[in-house]
């Protein structure tokens, strides 16, 4: 019987949202952001020591880790803990850094302003949350829970949604007549209740109806 390293099994797999590749880390910022972007979705694993490619380069020495922990402890907030496994193929040694999903989202990765920005990963991307996520992260946490009022602008949200694929948050507001405040407070209820996605790699922001969530709950 043939034994395939589970490594490259891995590799085989590409970049995807749960899972990236760094060739080398030079920089612990940058690779906060994307320990905080798996932290704040759906867990993750980097790969480092390999290629874009998907070529193995092997890590060098033990700085790669040390790279790695400042950014979880000291360039992650509130700080991230991951788990390591250590890879051999071809004579070179490939670090997995595996970090779950949080209760504790959202995470801020801080950048070179020393701003600290959270992030969440979208396909094999890290990308900036907006403030409906930030809000909903907030509700969720929110030890009262969510006071829910399904009043005339929710309605309008959802029967606009059930009759147009879409909407970006400006629209939201123009068709409820509220301010852009109340637009993102409603959204992020409904994203805190799995009644929308978001699709933050669009520019503007999209929301749709979640079709595993049934909207006749609501009232």
């Amino acid at each position: 019987m043939i034994h395939i390293n589970p490594l490259y099994q891995l590799i085989a797999q590409g970049e995807h949202q749960q899972q990236d590749f760094k060739f080398c880390i030079n920089d612990s910022r940058k690779i906060a952001r994307s320990l905080v972007a798996f932290a704040n979705t759906d867990g993750g694993r980097l790969l480092v020591g390999v290629k874009d490619n998907g070529k193995i380069a092997g890590v060098k020495s033990d700085e790669e880790f040390y790279m790695v922990e400042a950014a979880a402890h000291i360039y992650s907030s509130p700080q991230i803990n991951f788990e390591v496994v250590e890879w051999e193929a071809e004579g070179k040694m490939v670090l997995e850094i595996i970090v779950q999903p949080s209760s504790l989202r959202p995470h801020y990765a801080e950048n070179d302003e020393k701003k600290w920005i959270a992030y969440i990963r979208k396909a094999d991307e890290n990308i900036r949350a907006n403030n409906v996520q930030l809000k909903a992260w907030k509700i969720e946490r929110s030890e009262r829970g969510l006071m829910f009022t399904y009043d005339e602008p929710r309605r309008q949200l959802v029967n606009y949604l059930q009759h147009n694929e879409k909407i970006i948050l400006t629209r939201f507001t123009k068709i409820a007549r509220i301010s852009r405040f109340l637009a993102e407070t409603i959204l992020a209820e409904f994203l805190s209740m799995g009644c929308i996605i978001i699709e933050p790699e669009c520019k503007p922001v999209l929301y749709s109806l979640n079709n595993r969530f049934n909207v006749e709950t609501l009232g």
